[in-house]
């Protein structure tokens, strides 16, 4: 493999002995992976790497530029929030951005642990994957994924089994918190891990749990279109359905609510959540809501512009060619997230009167450098 770097460095660095326990608890004789990826990050946010707030990221001499913006509803405190890290885990070539919509009295106080959580998990599973696959015992990652001889699926899998072991390691710490009340109350968890190929081009690497969403805008004969990388994980998906009765769970619309189907305790009106994946909500984690991610993957190709991700405070007013005409007439790509949810606060007040606006909050990741600015063209003096 190619792209290792410093990371890879300084994962080969620490004691792969006992490589079940490299991304581990510390105080359990492991985490010296998780150790090592809080260094990072660490670093990243002295170099100013890691937006948290809203903003725009763009580093000297990187193709990336992201933008970031979040506005507060009319339910309370914002439980939406998100992270953009440039050269994720020391590497130049990669990037991580992260969305996340937190609900309940302490949604807010979950969606910021996850987001704290979740890279440092996900950067730290990624070192271990790498170093068992560089290394002759790699038994360990065989047992869960297919390396095939495929180097693009090979890099998938590891990324799938990553996400995987990485949302099941930071639902099980958010449970154990013992300052974190999240028994009734989670959040949802969209990232993309930005990432140069070995053959050539660059990848997106996607994960999702919950109802957050992921468009890109690319083009087709000139024409900027939508297409949908994410799947809106809500109760009323058969699928999502079949599998919360199966474990005892309900789901049903409200009178007052014709058409938005919500999950329910066997024999309480509790909790009514609006999405059938989620980080927290542990009352009814035994009856079907489950944290695991849908990962997938998208090469960029030269006609893929933009992605925006989003909660659904957008998504609930606006369309998916709605939102890329909006980004893609923002001659400032800094202003473009906050243009975004300018637009969906405007559509919330027109489409939903009434009805208390939600958390709004984006994030547009430009895939290529803007086109340079057309030649000066002097004027011939009379």
């Amino acid at each position: 493999m190619g792209h290792l770097s410093a990371m890879f460095k300084l994962a080969r660095s620490l004691s792969m002995k006992k490589s079940k326990n490299f991304c581990g608890d510390g105080d359990n004789g492991g985490g010296g992976g998780r150790e090592a990826a809080k260094a990072m990050e660490k670093e990243a946010k002295k170099n100013e790497l890691i937006l948290r707030s809203s903003g725009c990221v763009n580093v000297a001499g990187s193709n990336n530029l992201a933008s970031l913006f979040s506005k507060r509803g009319e339910k309370g405190v914002n439980q939406d929030c998100f992270i953009v890290w440039e050269e994720f885990g020391c590497q130049e070539d990669m990037t991580f951005c992260g969305i996340f919509d937190g609900h309940g009295p302490w949604g807010h106080f979950v969606a910021k642990k996850v987001r704290e959580s979740l890279p440092s998990h996900l950067l730290c599973n990624w070192q271990e994957a790498l170093a068992a696959a560089e290394s002759s015992s790699v038994d360990y990652l065989l047992d869960e994924i297919d390396l095939g001889s495929d180097k693009k699926l090979q890099r998938f899998n590891m990324w799938k089994h990553c996400y995987l072991k990485t949302c099941a390691a930071v639902d099980q710490e958010l449970e154990q918190h013992r300052r974190i009340d999240s028994f009734h109350s989670g959040t949802t968890a969209l990232t993309i891990v930005r990432q140069a190929s070995e053959m050539g081009g660059e990848l997106l690497y996607i994960a999702n749990v919950g109802d957050s969403r992921a468009v890109l805008a690319t083009s087709e004969d000139g024409i900027l279109v939508p297409v949908q990388l994410t799947v809106d994980f809500k109760p009323s998906l058969p699928q999502e359905a079949e599998r919360i009765v199966e474990c005892k769970g309900r789901v049903f619309c409200l009178g007052d609510e014709p058409g938005v189907h919500r999950v329910w305790l066997p024999d309480e009106e509790s909790p009514g959540l609006a999405m059938s994946r989620a980080f927290g909500d542990y009352c009814i984690k035994d009856f079907g809501l489950i944290s695991v991610p849908e990962v997938t993957q998208r090469h960029i190709s030269s006609k893929d512009q933009f992605v925006i991700m989003a909660t659904d405070g957008v998504w609930d007013v606006v369309s998916n060619q709605e939102a890329v005409q909006i980004v893609s007439s923002v001659t400032d790509r800094s202003k473009a997230a906050k243009c975004l949810v300018k637009a969906a606060m405007k559509a919330w007040r027109r489409r939903r009167r009434g009805i208390a606006m939600d958390d709004i909050s984006a994030v547009c990741l430009f895939l290529h450098s803007p086109p340079p600015p057309p030649p000066f063209a002097a004027t011939k003096m009379g």
